[in-house]
């Protein structure tokens, strides 16, 4: 399901957050899916249960997903629909583009790369 690397400079949180909605835009969790329990997915990767909470409060924050009191929570329904999600990710595009373009990497280079993400996303 999801996989760590405690090498990584990226915080467990973030590298769980990130991989929870991997799966989530990937379609291997849909709408209204329960997620594994703070308790269990903590004691399956062998971490402190304060880390998922902070990844599945950020995922809510973001509208990832949605809690139910006293029952879990679940994979938002309204996932793939969401314009503002995209506006933000649009933006980090953008500043990750220029950021490129000004190491002098050609626009030629990126679209190269937008194809291999493409081709690579097919394969899924």
């Amino acid at each position: 399901m999801l996989n760590l690397n405690y090498r990584d400079t990226k915080p467990i949180y973030i590298q769980i957050k990130d991989g929870l909605k991997k799966l989530m835009i990937g379609g291997a969790l849909e709408s209204d899916e329960k997620l594994p329990s703070v308790r269990e997915l903590a004691a399956t990767l062998a971490i402190n249960p304060n880390t998922i909470q902070r990844a599945y409060r950020e995922l809510e924050t973001e509208g990832f997903v949605y809690s139910v009191s006293g029952k879990g929570t679940f994979v938002s329904a309204e996932l793939r629909a969401d314009e503002e999600r995209k506006e933000i990710l649009f933006r980090q595009f953008d500043e990750t583009a220029e950021e490129l373009m000004y190491l002098s990497v050609a626009c030629e280079t990126l679209k190269e790369r937008l194809d291999q993400l493409r081709k690579r996303e097919g394969k899924r």
